[in-house]
Formats: structure tokens, C-alpha cells, sequence
């Protein structure tokens, strides 16, 4: 019993760490929105809540940039896309 709670949690850690990269780059996203409308956003300390300019502010932020962050992801992958056909091109052509 004790080799199959061992392979499962060999299966977990593989899965685990195949994914760590794109986990720590939605966090790296996360913190730098968190930090961008923050330092933006943030002015009245002197209260718990947020003043509605406040939010305002910080859902405008949030927008712009999960907005900018989505056009540069479709940019990246149209970019990649013609790279991948330059490749398959030269490789057709290095095969004549």
C-alpha cells in the first residue's frame, strides 16, 4: 500500500512542478496589478473603507490592465506563430 501513496504523490510533485512556472507568473501578474493600482489608487488612509473615487480608480486600473496584459499575450502569440512558419518554411525549403 505504501508504493501506491507513493506514486501518486510522485504523480502530484511531477504535476506540481510542470506547472510551477505559469503559477508564479499569474502571481508575478497579480502582485504587479496589485501594486500598480495601489500606489495609484490608494490616497485617503485616514479611513477603513475606500472612497468611491477610490474604487472607481482601481477598477478602471484592474481593467487597463488585465486589458493590456490580454493584447500583449494575442501579440506574443501571433508573433510566435510566424516565427513557427519562417521555421517550417526553411526546414521545406533546406529539404528540396
Amino acid at each position: 500500500m505504501e508504493n501506491a501513496n507513493a506514486n501518486v504523490t510522485d504523480n502530484n510533485m511531477d504535476f506540481d512542478a510542470s506547472q510551477l512556472a505559469s503559477v508564479k507568473e499569474i502571481f508575478k501578474s497579480y502582485n504587479k496589478l496589485t501594486e500598480l493600482c495601489f500606489m495609484d489608487c490608494a490616497t485617503d488612509f485616514t479611513m477603513g473603507d475606500l472612497k468611491s473615487e477610490e474604487v472607481r480608480c482601481a477598477e478602471n486600473c484592474t481593467s487597463k490592465f488585465l486589458k493590456a496584459s490580454e493584447r500583449m499575450t494575442q501579440r506574443f502569440q501571433e508573433y510566435q506563430l510566424i516565427m513557427n512558419e519562417h521555421v517550417i518554411t526553411a526546414q521545406q525549403n533546406a529539404n528540396v
